[in-house]
């Protein structure tokens, strides 16, 4: 619901800016109807007869896509009535159930990441472990040290509940 809120945002920020620029380019075509003299004022009408069908051009090519935007934002629109009233038409159950399907999205990614994380952790012991004799020659320390405390979350369920644990790299 969220994604269609802002895809409606954007489209009217797209119409709002298509419609400045028609209305920016009715002003520039304006003739001054000052104290021009007879000369300028000649000069000017033809100057926007010249110009006038690519104007026009621009201009219907700007109502047409402000024409396109509206129909898609008439859309969304549609679609986000749509899901408030589905989502308020939802069971407590399905709301769960819903619920549910998007925590185990996250936590089957958790999970996945928890994994490469270890993968990474145990790549850098090797590589510590090969660098730890030269680097204790040369500044008489470790290299690395706290691998046997390194810790990943992992995601686990019983079915029923469902337990954060840090698992041991």
């Amino acid at each position: 619901m969220q994604q269609i809120q802002a895809e409606i945002a954007a489209l009217n920020s797209q119409i709002q800016v298509l419609r400045q620029e028609r209305a920016a380019l009715n002003i520039n075509n304006a003739i001054s109807g000052g104290n021009d003299s007879l000369i300028a004022t000649v000069e000017a009408y033809r100057r926007q007869a010249r110009e006038n069908p690519q104007l026009s051009a621009e201009l219907k090519g700007i109502d047409d896509a402000i024409a396109a935007l509206e129909v898609q934002l008439h859309h969304k629109q549609t679609e986000l009535a749509c899901c408030q009233i589905e989502s308020k038409q939802l069971t407590p159950q399905q709301q769960l159930d819903e619920a549910k399907r998007v925590a185990q999205v996250h936590a089957q990614r958790i999970n996945q990441l928890a994994g490469e994380l270890a993968t990474e952790i145990r790549f850098l012991k090797a590589c510590a472990d090969q660098l730890s004799p030269m680097y204790w020659q040369v500044y008489y320390k470790p290299f690395i040290t706290g691998f046997k405390t390194i810790s990943v979350p992992y995601v686990r369920s019983d079915g029923e509940v469902w337990s954060i644990v840090n698992r041991i790299v």
